[in-house]
């Protein structure tokens, strides 16, 4: 069997939702090796970009009980007859690369619904809280046919941006009583959010949670209404995880601010924007990737870098220095 016929068999499997295919295609798009991304390409333009699902960003600080909202929230859309998977974006370890947290097992009763995929993968040195090939992951369980697609980001500070522009909605989950209520507005990921769930809404917390949210609500109302987006929007809500309280609330948002979105036509410009988006990183990984392919600037790298390791020039200058030489290259093509 030739690896066409496998990448054509694998593409079937993947679009009859067999979990197995798609956890070995996921594998496939986030390997590194040269003829691995080959094939991962082949795959993703043979699964094409028909099917849409609704895809769901979520962030929050450590402890914020992103693990717990999603088991609760994917459990209940499954309840409802929905497929859910779910991309968790886990720290990595700085010795092996792989996944710290594990978040499948701290899900275990999402994972054994036949009706939910759970995929942990490592951020590596990825920056914006997604793995390099998340965006890709979810183009897979697009093809395998879930209907929503929940993309956890890292969640270790407040710059978990970039999943905003790989999601439909993109939510921040955080607790009551966390010190930030005070500080106002976060430029950033805060004008990001659609909807902000103020989490362990229950117990000794449920009104410390009302007043957090409360302090949110009046904090979004400062921003500038984004023109996308309905009256009212983007909200600030309590649930609780625990309790499964509160779900159903912000599940009726998000789907009406999806209506609205879908209705007005800023659904599709928003995905045509982020593909755009995505172009442009790939084409900006794709051109330090042939730097560090060429020899001749690899080995300037290689000195420079000792150079500036020995402190006989700035990192800056250093920098410059190697890229002269590739712009000499460019310019006398370009005069040829």
């Amino acid at each position: 069997m030739n690896k066409t016929t496998d990448i054509a068999a694998l593409a079937r499997d993947v679009q009859a939702g067999n979990r197995r295919a798609l956890a070995r295609a996921i594998t496939l798009v986030e390997s590194g090796r040269a003829d691995h991304r080959q094939d991962a390409l082949a795959l993703l333009d043979a699964l094409g970009a028909d099917k849409q699902a609704l895809r769901i960003g979520l962030s929050g600080t450590p402890g914020v009980g992103k693990s717990t909202f999603i088991e609760s929230f994917g459990l209940m859309l499954t309840s409802m007859g929905k497929r859910v998977a779910v991309l968790a974006v886990d720290p990595s370890s700085a010795r092996s690369g792989g996944s710290i947290l594990g978040d499948k097992t701290r899900m275990d009763h999402l994972a054994r619904d036949p009706k939910a995929f759970i995929r942990p993968s490592p951020s590596q040195t990825q920056l914006g809280g997604v793995a390099r090939r998340t965006r890709e992951a979810v183009a897979l369980c697009e093809a395998a046919g879930f209907d929503v697609v929940l993309i956890e980001t890292v969640g270790v500070g407040q710059s978990e941006t970039v999943v905003a522009q790989m999601s439909d909605l993109f939510v921040l989950l955080l607790a009551p009583a966390g010190g930030d209520e005070l500080q106002g507005v976060k430029r950033g990921i805060m004008e990001m959010a659609d909807l902000i769930l103020v989490n362990k809404a229950d117990g000794d917390l449920k009104a410390q949670a009302t007043r957090t949210c409360a302090d949110y609500a009046g904090a979004l109302r400062l921003l500038r209404k984004r023109p996308q987006d309905p009256e009212g929007f983007p909200k600030a809500l309590t649930i609780s995880a625990l309790e499964a309280n509160g779900l159903q609330a912000a599940w009726d948002e998000m789907e009406a601010l999806t209506t609205w979105r879908r209705d007005h036509g800023t659904w599709d410009a928003t995905r045509e924007a982020q593909a755009s988006y995505w172009f442009g990183q790939d084409v900006r990984n794709g051109l330090l990737a042939l730097l560090q392919d060429d020899p001749q600037t690899a080995q300037l790298m290689q000195t420079a870098q000792a150079v500036v390791a020995a402190g006989q020039i700035a990192p800056a200058a250093a920098a410059a220095n190697v890229l002269q030489p590739l712009r000499d290259r460019l310019k006398t093509r370009a005069d040829v």
